[in-house]
């Protein structure tokens, strides 16, 4: 399977609002609408994130010269 990525320029605020907005118009309730816009951004996120390795973060510092003006 081919890993394709594409990216979205957006705000944060954006993303909630179309997610609320998508949400509302398959929900009977304001409820049922939170909690399913909910899980779909926890989902997205989920998604989007790239997993860190905190220990190549800490062997790849920079060197201290770096620091120095």
């Amino acid at each position: 399977m081919e890993n394709s990525t594409k990216r979205l320029d957006t705000t944060l605020g954006e993303l909630i609002a179309a997610a609320s907005e998508v949400a509302f118009e398959y929900s009977d309730n304001d409820r049922d609408a939170y909690q399913l816009a909910q899980v779909a951004l926890i989902q997205i996120l989920k998604k989007a994130s790239h997993p860190v390795d905190i220990m190549d973060d800490f062997t790849q510092s920079p060197s201290r010269k770096s620091y120095l003006h």
